[in-house]
């Protein structure tokens, strides 16, 4: 089931960056737009939370319940700093005169749309790394029988790997 949610994700962000190019082609409707320095400080936070991640996953390997407890709980707490970082992205960008919802400027609500889209899914992940906190404090990762932990982890990472592909197609296609 997870890898059929990812390879619909792919599909999904395949099609918003699709569409973002063919749109980009009416230059009435979009404006340049500089991309916020709170998406590349998320940026970031969450490459090290993959590493985190990967602790956790090490350390389950090796029947080290604590590293999981901690390696988790760092990777929530970086998750919740990407989300801080990009509600700052935002207010960058209203600080630039880019909105959600403004009529000159296709540009705008889809740089918003993109990484609103992202966030949601991110949620999802922060949810899933709630339970899996819960459960590496109930010591139910063991070397033998990881498998929560390891599927969270598979999920994190494409987060991870989809927001490096969504702010270097924003960089560079924009």
């Amino acid at each position: 089931m997870l890898w059929l949610a990812i390879g619909s994700m792919i599909i999904f962000f395949g099609g918003l960056t699709s569409a973002y190019i063919v749109s980009s082609s009416d230059a009435s409707s979009w404006l340049d737009f500089q991309i916020p320095s709170g998406f590349q400080y998320s940026t970031v936070l969450i490459l090290i939370s993959s590493l985190t991640m990967m602790f956790a996953s090490f350390s389950a390997r090796n029947d080290k319940p604590v590293g999981v407890q901690v390696g988790v709980l760092l990777t929530l707490l970086l998750g919740f700093g990407f989300t801080y970082f990009q509600f700052v992205g935002w207010a960058e960008l209203v600080e630039q005169g880019i909105f959600l919802a403004d009529k000159t400027s296709a540009s705008g609500s889809y740089i918003y749309f993109i990484t609103g889209a992202h966030l949601a899914h991110l949620f999802a992940g922060l949810i899933v790394l709630i339970v899996t906190l819960i459960n590496a404090l109930m010591n139910k990762y063991k070397s033998n029988d990881y498998l929560g932990l390891q599927l969270s982890g598979i999920y994190w990472h494409f987060l991870d790997v989809l927001w490096v592909y969504l702010l270097l197609f924003l960089v560079f296609i924009r």
